[in-house]
């Protein structure tokens, strides 16, 4: 596929090309299944694909949409890769999915993701591993790993996926593209969450197109602003738990770029292990509440199932409490009492190869998520930005906002991307 391929072009370029009739919607949709079908034997994005799918008329028709497994699409598996539910189908849209239709925009199919979302990798019993495009055996993150792959390697313009413990951004970073993690509830839900924190949202390669798939699913304007004030900005230059020297250094440069650009940027403290020990019964609890018995899921969740089965609600109750205040001390007082934003690195740890992603809930996992985590509890917006490479391999940076701010969020996100530096870039070897 060459330069001017559909399948690289951000969702505002195939609408106004489409519009103007130098791009046939169905180009782009065919642009992307010949992708997939050349590239997902390779990365194992997609477990489904609809290779019938069709261009559909609305104000963004030909731009593709890769949709996270525990998203029901009508008539497509839904499994959330979990031995229990290997045969399920779905018999309607998630309101999501829902409202990026009636805009115009074709579902491709559904992504991989670890059984039950509960895992920092993308590899299940169900379904061979994702591969991260940028480079082989290495783990393109998760729980969110396929739609973040698709994105990252060309296979859909833009996807959706879900963020309890940082499930978007962490693939976001992994695979170098953009990823929202909304305030709780700002994105249609038609199933409960039992702890209140899980937050869909949009990957993409930029920001316009994560503005562009958060304003159609949830109603909110579309156009950004110029930030014209200097913002008061808290950064984190160190934490109790080691972070990786690249991780750390994005953030530097991050810091950098938004003092250049006039914003008044100062350190802050940050202790995410509290969060982390809370989070740890809490998250064992919301997976003993799947409807299956233990025995019947595959052995990566089997034991925090029968863990969590094994809690009290005292102990729930306590859990989360502990892990809500120390979120609110590190996050939510900050962004109340003396910054409209904070800045961190997203992750603690680089992308490793598959077979070393830190056991879930175990003590490096603590590490690889000192800094998704405790936004998470605090409910506050997040997003994650690519902030370059090191070794050949993505590294990001987070900017986090204040409660229903998603739209200064943004326009701060699309000011820190325009710098040197900052961006997606191409993974090699995709065309």
């Amino acid at each position: 596929m060459g330069e001017e391929s559909p399948r690289w072009l951000c969702a505002r370029d195939i609408a106004e090309r489409v519009a103007s009739g130098k791009l046939e919607a169905q180009r782009s949709i065919d642009g992307h299944l010949e992708a997939i079908g050349r590239l997902n034997g390779r990365l194992h994005a997609y477990i489904h694909v609809d290779h019938g799918a069709r261009a559909a008329a609305g104000p963004w028709s030909g731009v593709t949409l890769a949709v996270k497994d525990t998203h029901p699409v009508a008539g497509m598996p839904w499994t959330y890769a979990t031995p229990s539910w290997r045969d399920r189908r779905a018999t309607e849209d998630a309101i999501p999915v829902t409202c990026a239709r009636a805009a115009g925009m074709t579902v491709l199919g559904k992504t991989n993701l670890p059984e039950l979302a509960a895992a920092i990798g993308t590899t299940n019993t169900l379904f061979p591993p994702t591969q991260n495009p940028w480079r082989e055996g290495i783990t393109p993150g998760g729980s969110s790993g396929g739609s973040a792959a698709a994105v990252a390697a060309g296979l859909a313009t833009v996807a959706v996926g879900d963020d309890m413990g940082g499930s978007i951004r962490i693939p976001s970073s992994c695979c170098g593209v953009v990823g929202l993690r909304p305030s709780v509830d700002r994105v249609p839900h038609e199933m409960v969450d039992a702890t209140g924190l899980s937050s869909r949202g949009p990957m993409g390669r930029t920001v316009a197109d994560v503005r562009l798939l958060y304003a159609t699913v949830t109603g909110a304007s579309l156009e950004g602003n110029d930030v014209r004030r200097p913002y008061r900005i808290g950064f984190v230059d160190a934490s109790p738990l080691a972070v990786d020297a690249p991780c750390r250094e994005a953030c530097r440069r991050a810091a950098d770029a938004l003092r250049a650009t006039g914003h008044d940027v100062s350190a802050i403290a940050w202790d995410p292990q509290p969060v982390a020990d809370g989070y740890m019964v809490v998250r064992r609890a919301s997976v003993a509440s799947f409807p299956a018995a233990p025995e019947l899921l595959g052995p990566g969740v089997r034991q925090l199932a029968e863990d969590g089965r094994r809690l009290s609600a005292l102990d729930y109750f306590k859990a989360f409490e502990s892990a809500t205040l120390s979120a609110n001390r590190a996050v939510a007082q900050p962004l109340r009492t003396g910054f409209d934003f904070l800045l961190t690195p997203t992750l603690g740890m680089q992308p490793m190869e598959i077979e070393n992603v830190p056991t879930f809930l175990g003590a490096d996992w603590s590490r690889y998520t000192q800094f998704v985590l405790p936004v998470s509890f605090a409910r506050v917006p997040a997003i994650s930005i690519p902030a370059g490479l090191h070794e050949g391999l993505p590294v990001g940076v987070q900017l986090v906002g204040r409660m229903g701010g998603e739209s200064d969020l943004l326009d701060l996100a699309e000011q820190l991307e325009a710098q040197p530096g900052f961006g997606f870039q191409r993974p090699p070897g995709l065309d």
